[in-house]
């Protein structure tokens, strides 16, 4: 089942996150780390009724935040379309539930969320060591079209993609 997001939900997420995190890490994939993703940025994803999570067995494994807002970062980048967007970020599935389809489920979700409202593309990046990510978002359909740096996150580049319906 995928539901909003509550203030409720916050620690889990973290925990959740955190479990990516260190999981990427022991891979070599420094995506994630102690300043991002935090408690700030998720707290503001809830304001904004914008995280989703996925429960198993009334268990949060996973989450996805779809936002219509267009980050500074990525306004170098030449997009497919124009306007009205969906982007997707902080997508993380417990490590233990990974390879289990439930990250195909939330991007499921999103691509379909993004339809039934009327938007002409979903965009996203992933991180240029996560070769596991590109393949994934390749796979679903995603065109690669550019690079972007989050220097607090990793020195190196992130890869941004875009699904147009």
């Amino acid at each position: 089942m995928i539901r909003k997001a509550t203030f409720d939900d916050i620690d889990v997420i973290l925990g959740i996150t955190k479990a990516c995190a260190t999981y990427m890490i022991d891979q070599g994939i420094y995506q994630w780390n102690d300043q991002y993703p935090n408690r700030k940025t998720f707290e503001n994803d809830v304001k904004r009724s914008e995280l989703y999570l996925v429960e198993h067995n009334k268990k949060v494994v996973g989450c996805i935040v779809l936002t219509p807002v267009k980050d500074d970062e990525y306004v170098p980048i030449q997009w497919f379309t124009k306007d009205h967007n969906i982007y997707i970020h902080r997508l993380a599935v417990h490590p233990t539930f990974q390879g289990q389809g439930v990250a195909q489920q939330l991007m499921t979700f999103a691509e379909k969320f993004a339809q039934e409202k009327g938007y002409l593309s979903v965009r996203l990046d992933t991180f240029s060591r996560n070769n596991r990510n590109q393949k994934f978002y390749e796979t679903r359909g995603y065109k690669r079209l550019g690079t972007i740096y989050f220097p607090l996150q990793s020195d190196h580049p992130f890869f941004c993609y875009e699904l147009v319906f």
